[in-house]
């Protein structure tokens, strides 16, 4: 059924246009993080006098912000069709992806440091990259952003009948 499922056209194309809008809405992220990494380290945070604090300040405020754009960006578009459940809190809700986006930064880690034995490490780490956010894709869409039925549309299983061969 999964299989019949993937090779359907339709669900091909939208699988890959929601991959593109998801591409799209990380290289936004890229440009908000190095946006943000540059004001903090030249304006917001220049009366920290330690190089190495000041940029660590940085570094995990444009992490932030760029996490905060992509979430919103992907809620408001790749994944916009999705209806959210009426009870998750928008701050649950961005912890879920924080959650994913973490484990995606820690598979990259991993998968950079087992490649860079056999690969350059640029190599590597674009592989590792490229992995990690196919990973970070499916998390977000079978988890993160899953469509939830309404409260009234749950309903236990679909168990199909046994036919009358199969009861005897």
């Amino acid at each position: 059924m999964i299989k019949r499922l993937t090779e359907h056209r339709g669900f091909v194309w939208l699988f890959k246009r929601r991959f593109m809008k998801f591409g799209a809405v990380g290289a936004s992220g890229v440009l908000v993080n190095l946006a943000v990494l540059f004001v903090s380290q030249e304006f917001l945070f220049r009366t920290i006098h330690s190089a190495d604090m000041r940029l660590n300040v940085s570094l995990a405020t444009a992490i932030f912000c760029a996490t905060v754009n992509n979430f919103l960006w992907n809620r408001a578009w790749t994944w916009r069709d999705r209806q959210h459940h009426p009870d998750k809190h928008l701050l649950l809700h961005f912890g879920q992806y924080a959650l994913a986006v973490w484990i995606g930064i820690v598979l990259q880690f991993v998968l950079t440091k087992l490649l860079v034995s056999h690969l350059h490490y640029l190599v590597a780490n674009t592989s590792a990259i490229v992995l990690a956010s196919v990973f970070n894709f499916l998390v977000n869409n079978f988890w993160t952003f899953r469509h939830h039925k309404a409260d009234t549309e749950m309903a236990l299983p679909n168990i199909p009948e046994l036919d009358d061969d199969a009861a005897k």
